[in-house]
């Protein structure tokens, strides 16, 4: 269950941003209205993403919505020497088509949603670009901006790649793997018996939706073989579902691994281009696992993989010959009473043995170098902090450049450390969330910035920090899509509170707008209360639009990462396990606890507000927690954890077999009854990840138990409720919910 758009994703400032008063940014001060919340253009004004560095560092190249259609992207670059920027690619230049049901699930994984150029790659010389569009694929030349349709056949190519020397084209379609030569454009099928429930280099759907693995293939450094998953689907339940539209219902057949339920059979194979034989690769007597990465040596003839066990609390980093295929070595185990998290941090060096590797063995997450046989030789990073991810290696300078919360838990910055140890430095400079994206062979580096009161902006730096130039400024004056309104932009407080365990639980909590310490103010309590996410931060999120539009309807907004969330060591995270929607409600009943002291709060007035983990949070919260929340907004909530995958639920419940009563316990269900009145729910009816029937089964329950609700369910709608109308309609809804509720309007 990854954080979806109901639940967003940094020298540091003070994080009081807003003391005792409300304030705002500098602008216009006209009134939000839902309608304009996700209209074109967007409010946030350029916000590039697919951001890239060319791999010589002489071009930045990026995706930008339209001014028309904020979702429609073309493809932008700027010159690094001049600081030019221009039209790389226009989209209308590309064919458009419709994507296949494969490519649409995969984007939903993805959470990425879009038309026009939604990706692409670089060939290592810098001198073209492969772009994927509509299941086919074209390869442009810079040198004289020429797009040439590849011959792919008629199947709808996913996951398309450029080799690694840029001699090659790979593909998957009609889950079978496929190369393209691009000197001659001979086109050849590596594996041929995908199809059913055999599919060839795809990845499996936990391993996209939990895993954060959103490929089944990877080319050897030297182009010599590819290394490909084989998964065999048939032992997964296959469930047949009824996907809603307005127009009709469409059966959909799924092979969903509910909890405690079968997985895939998963292989791992190596083909080699030049014999086409697939040399299989041991990965042990028990088939009842997770490979979660893959990952070549730059020897181009040893792999590396992951090997997780079903309960996830063993991680595995084993190597093997892929010649042979036999005698893998693990070079690195990872234990956990609890489970052991994922990451991509695993680094091979290319001029000493050894690698480094990301561990949360003292609690927090930090590096690692260690030698080639799997031995520590010393850690890079540590203290009671985390770091977020390696960004970039610079083995000939000997740097670690990675991200982490070393200065504030609020606030994402980046820093290097010296693989030889030693002080730690911070590279960043302004208070937010900094993304960096490095260039292969120049020492310079992009910066993804937005704070709160900054929409995403993009500068060019070197690799001390120094600022070079701008490639998307995004300052918000006038012209800007967010000026008119910026006036009444609200900055949060940030503060504070002690769990029951005396752990310490941040929160931010935004003042409506106009606001007066002498009135009584009805509190909106937004949730999402889950693993691997964060709300309270310096970060800017369209989520906190419609948080923005309630302050100016004279709602105040309050967010609190309960314990279970991200970025606060294992300890922090890992009180859930084998109970879930336990210490989360007592943490938020804390915050609630908290706002009743407030003079200025209107103690009888609080509802709590969620999407997916945080439905789930809302439904618990007003079940078990009544007298702390007059209402409660629940979207695609998980209302039975035997309903949700494999990967997700057992890595927090274990396994049904074994912890009856803790599924028992952390089911809305034995609750229901408990219920009095103030509930919305709502659902997209498409929903394929966590499935309608979750809400159903609430439905049904509510309704035996003669309760009074109100639900709104969305035609053809996935999980991540897309779409400009759906989300007017949904907002609207949810307003008029509060109002009646909260203010008896």
């Amino acid at each position: 269950m990854k954080k979806t758009w109901m639940a967003s994703a940094l020298m540091a400032i003070p994080l009081t941003l807003a003391s005792g008063h409300s304030f705002a940014l500098e602008g216009g001060k006209t009134p939000l209205t839902v309608e304009r919340l996700y209209s074109s253009p967007a409010l946030a004004g350029a916000s590039p993403r697919g951001l890239k560095l060319s791999p010589d560092g002489k071009r930045v190249t990026y995706l930008a919505g339209r001014k028309d259609n904020q979702y429609f992207y073309d493809l932008w670059q700027m010159d690094v020497a001049t600081g030019q920027v221009s039209l790389l690619l226009d989209a209308s230049r590309l064919e458009a088509g419709e994507l296949s049901d494969e490519e649409k699930a995969r984007r939903e994984r993805q959470r990425v949603y879009g038309q026009g150029i939604m990706e692409y790659f670089w060939a290592d010389d810098s001198q073209a670009l492969l772009i994927p569009a509509a299941g086919k694929l074209y390869y442009f030349s810079l040198a004289d901006a020429k797009v040439t349709l590849l011959p792919t056949g008629d199947a709808f190519a996913t996951d398309a790649k450029l080799s690694p020397k840029g001699n090659f084209v790979s593909f998957v379609a009609e889950q079978n793997l496929y190369v393209l030569q691009l000197k001659d454009h001979k086109l050849t099928a590596l594996t041929q018996d995908g199809g059913g429930a055999i599919k060839n280099a795809m990845a499996e759907f936990v391993a996209q939706e939990e895993m954060d693995r959103m490929t089944g293939y990877w080319w050897a450094p030297d182009e010599s073989a590819i290394a490909y998953t084989r998964i065999d689907e048939s032992g997964v339940e296959l469930v047949t579902r009824n996907e809603i539209y307005a127009d009709g219902i469409k059966l959909t057949e799924q092979r969903y691994p509910y909890a405690g339920k079968p997985n895939v059979e998963i292989a791992l194979g190596v083909v080699s281009l030049a014999s086409g034989k697939t040399q299989w690769m041991d990965l042990g007597s028990e088939k009842d696992i997770y490979l979660p990465r893959v990952k070549w040596l730059p020897d181009s003839k040893h792999l590396s993989f992951q090997w997780q066990n079903r309960s996830q609390q063993q991680l595995d980093l084993r190597q093997v010959d892929s010649r042979e295929g036999k005698g893998a070595v693990t070079l690195v185990s990872e234990r956990s009473d609890a489970w052991v998290n994922l990451n991509h941090d695993l680094y091979f060096l290319k001029q000493q043995p050894g690698f480094i590797w990301a561990s949360e063995r003292d609690g927090f997450n930090h590096i690692y170098l260690f030698d080639d046989k799997g031995k520590v030789k010393r850690q890079l990073t540590q203290g009671k902090w985390v770091v977020d991810e390696i960004e970039h290696l610079d083995e000939k300078q000997g740097w670690v450049y990675f991200s982490g919360r070393k200065d504030s838990v609020v606030e994402r910055h980046l820093y290097r450390v010296s693989l030889n140890g030693g002080e730690i430095e911070r590279i960043s400079r302004r208070g937010g969330m900094h993304n960096a994206v490095f260039a292969d062979k120049e020492s310079v580096y992009l910066d993804y910035f937005n704070s709160l009161s900054q929409p995403p902006q993009v500068s060019l730096h070197n690799q001390s920090g120094e600022h070079l130039a701008w490639v998307e400024e995004n300052a918000v004056k006038a012209g800007h899509p967010l000026y008119d309104y910026a006036g009444l932009w609200q900055l949060p407080e940030f503060g504070t509170l002690k769990a029951k365990d005396g752990k310490a639980l941040q929160y931010r909590l935004f003042k409506p707008v106009n606001f007066d310490s002498k009135a009584k103010y009805p509190v909106v309590v937004r949730v999402y209360g889950g693993p691997h996410a964060q709300l309270v931060v310096n970060s800017w999120s369209e989520q906190d639009y419609y948080t923005q539009y309630l302050l100016q309807q004279g709602f105040a907004v309050f967010q609190l990462d309960n314990r279970g969330s991200a970025h606060r060591g294992t300890a922090f995270e890992q009180v859930i396990y084998r109970h879930l929607g336990e210490a989360e409600v007592e943490d938020q009943k804390t915050g609630v606890d908290f706002l009743r002291t407030l003079p200025w709060v209107k103690a009888d007035s609080i509802a709590i507000y969620g999407h997916s983990y945080g439905g789930y949070m809302a439904l618990m919260s007003l079940f078990k927690a009544p007298d702390y929340f007059k209402a409660a907004i629940s979207g695609a909530p998980v209302t039975d954890w035997a309903l949700y995958d494999t990967h997700y639920t057992e890595r927090y419940l274990g396994h049904p077999d074994d912890n009856a009563r803790g599924y028992e316990a952390s089911s809305v269900f034995p609750y229901v009854s408990e219920y009095g009145s103030g509930l919305l729910m709502y659902h997209g009816m498409a929903d394929d990840n966590v499935l309608f029937e979750n809400s159903t089964r609430v439905y049904k329950a509510l309704q035996d138990e003669g309760k009074l609700f109100r639900m709104i369910d969305y035609p053809g709608s996935k999980h991540s409720m897309r779409g400009d109308k759906v989300r007017t309609h949904l907002y609207r809804s949810l307003t008029d919910f509060l109002e009646t509720e909260l203010k008896g309007n």
